[in-house]
């Protein structure tokens, strides 16, 4: 059993510190990085959350594409864009063009 608060949840914690506390307090001229600090801070918590099963499934969908399977292997890297996006943006993911 995890001890809580996990570390996604410390780092939401951070980034509503900097977003919701100290944002509206800085210049207009810091306020760019405290956005960029909550924006980090997330990132890494979906990181902690969904990062290994995410590299887990990354291994599994490209280790059972058959040699020579184009179309296999674009299914398995859309797969893995799509579990990167989910970390690094999520929404973006549901994209469904070329």
């Amino acid at each position: 059993m995890q001890n809580r608060p996990t570390a996604a949840e410390l780092l939401e914690s951070l980034a509503e510190l900097l977003e919701e506390t100290l944002l509206p307090a800085l210049p207009a001229d810091l306020q760019h990085r405290a956005r960029v600090g909550a924006n980090l801070a997330r990132i890494l918590g979906r990181e902690a959350e969904l990062g290994a099963a995410a590299a887990a499934r990354e291994k599994e969908l490209l280790e059972a594409v058959p040699a020579g399977d184009e179309a296999a292997l674009w299914h398995a890297l859309t797969a893995v864009v799509r579990a990167d996006l989910a970390i690094a943006k999520p929404g973006y993911a549901d994209w469904e063009g070329e």
